[in-house]
């Protein structure tokens, strides 16, 4: 039996400091909770700027936008939990 780890996408870019908070809240739940984590930026593709460039920072669960704007690490940890 294989165990998948979560896949975590942040859309967004340098600069942004809503950007760099979600980002210290992923690596934090990070130290308890494992997942794979990708960091995207959005500022040198025209069709992602287009997409998230006025909600960043988005973040992905799973490929499912789970949050815009800000993050709490409680809610983050219980969209992890639901997989």
């Amino acid at each position: 039996m294989t165990f998948n780890l979560p896949q975590v996408t942040l859309y967004g870019k340098p600069e942004c400091c809503l950007c760099d908070q979600a980002m210290e809240v992923l690596l934090k739940v990070r130290e308890s909770v494992p997942f794979e984590l990708e960091k995207i930026d959005i500022s040198a593709d025209p069709e992602l700027l287009e997409r998230f460039g006025r909600e960043i920072p988005v973040i992905l669960v799973n490929k499912v936008k789970a949050f815009r704007y800000r993050v709490t690490e409680d809610r983050f940890r219980k969209v992890l939990a639901k997989g």
